[in-house]
């Protein structure tokens, strides 16, 4: 109920292969707000041809610089999510090892490296307060997680 494609971009170590212009990062832009945008749209949007637009679309999936499309949950569907941040501190000698455990959390939404007192900063999901401490506390269980630190998220003020 209530679900939508969204884009995925990774930009980074960007070469020169993924060097992208103003028009490209207003088609990134189009795409971040409706993945399902049809190539005519966008390229009236962006005041091309479709032509063009489809070119532009293609190279920017080519080189990378678009690595795929993911789906974004309605309003609706997150309301009644329970949603945390997990501060996680590994040594580097075990981020690989913890980095996979993670990825197979399926709770996990993402996960990021940090600077400061922690390593990682993970954020999670779950439909209940007992399912979220559920996987906090197995986050804490992982081989090579020394400490967390974990805060509910009470509202989201945007997301883009």
């Amino acid at each position: 109920m209530g679900f939508m494609r969204i884009l995925f971009v990774l930009i980074t170590n960007i070469t020169d292969d993924m060097a992208i212009n103003d028009k490209d990062e207003q088609l990134i832009a189009l795409l971040r707000n409706n993945a399902r945008l049809p190539v005519s749209q966008i390229a009236r949007h962006l005041n091309v041809s479709r032509t063009a637009a489809q070119v532009r679309l293609e190279k920017l999936e080519r080189t990378g610089v678009i690595a795929g499309y993911s789906v974004r949950l309605s309003a609706a569907f997150q309301k009644n999510r329970i949603r945390a941040l997990v501060m996680i501190k590994s040594p580097p000698s075990n981020r690989p090892t913890v980095e996979a455990a993670l990825a197979r959390v399926s709770a996990l939404q993402s996960l990021h490296s940090i600077s400061g007192v922690y390593d990682l900063v993970a954020e999670i999901s779950a439909p209940s307060v007992g399912e979220l401490d559920q996987v906090i506390d197995g986050i804490g269980q992982l081989e090579g997680v020394v400490d967390t630190q974990s805060s509910i998220l009470l509202a989201s003020k945007l997301e883009r």
